[in-house]
């Protein structure tokens, strides 16, 4: 006896995407869309750069953005909390590896300082834009997030470092934290401009480390 006929499958229609998370996709395209809107946020600024043209430069539908990251502002916070905050860690992380030794501490947030910008070449337009600029989307986060964790940290180091006669007297310890970061993040953002100026393409994040360092140790005055 012949059985009786089964019913076709029903299935999707070809070149259709169930509901849901996105199958598939090559690579981790959460932190893809990440890495893309921090460029996005650092070269455009975080007011003017869209949902829709970050999606653009990703080569994705916008539809997956807000399937990430729901809107704008999420996104945001994902970069700062994925991306800012821990690029900052890792200048924290190189800095305390100095101990009790002042002046490795200082050596350590110059290496430190350098290291990072080579790794995540947006950090410096980052900064200008959003933390110096004013009404910038990041200055809160450097008040709240970022200062108790090492500008605050470093002035209080400094000023112990000179109640106990192993730094120079004359320096301002907040000052000193100032100047750590004009000698490695702001070369760093101004990089396109003094390069050109003086045909330095041979300066590298080595040489700027080094400089720095050499230019602290003869005012520090550690004793």
């Amino acid at each position: 006896m012949t059985p009786p006929p089964t019913a076709p499958k029903r299935g999707r229609k070809p070149g259709t995407r169930s509901v849901g998370r996105p199958q598939g996709e090559s690579g981790d395209l959460r932190g893809k869309l990440l890495d893309v809107a921090v460029e996005c946020f650092a070269h455009h600024g975080v007011a003017t750069s869209t949902l829709r043209e970050i999606a653009r430069e990703a080569g994705v539908n916008p539809a997956l953005v807000h399937y990430y990251y729901g809107d704008k502002q999420q996104l945001v916070q994902a970069v700062i909390s994925e991306r800012v905050i821990p690029a900052f860690t890792e200048v924290r992380t190189a800095t305390a590896k100095g101990g009790d030794d002042i002046a490795a501490v200082i050596a350590g947030f110059v290496r430190g300082m350098c290291e990072t910008v080579e790794r995540h070449p947006w950090l410096p337009a980052l900064w200008v834009r959003e933390v110096l600029c004013e009404g910038g989307a990041l200055r809160e986060v450097m008040f709240d997030t970022v200062a108790p964790q090492m500008p605050q940290m470093l002035a209080t180091r400094f000023a112990e470092a000179q109640a106990a006669g192993k730094l120079n007297p004359d320096l301002d310890p907040r000052l000193l934290v100032t100047s750590l970061v004009g000698l490695t993040l702001f070369p760093a953002a101004g990089a396109p401009i003094w390069r050109r100026m003086f045909a330095a393409d041979d300066i590298d994040h080595v040489a700027m480390q080094h400089h720095a360092i050499a230019l602290l140790d003869a005012g520090i005055g550690v004793s």
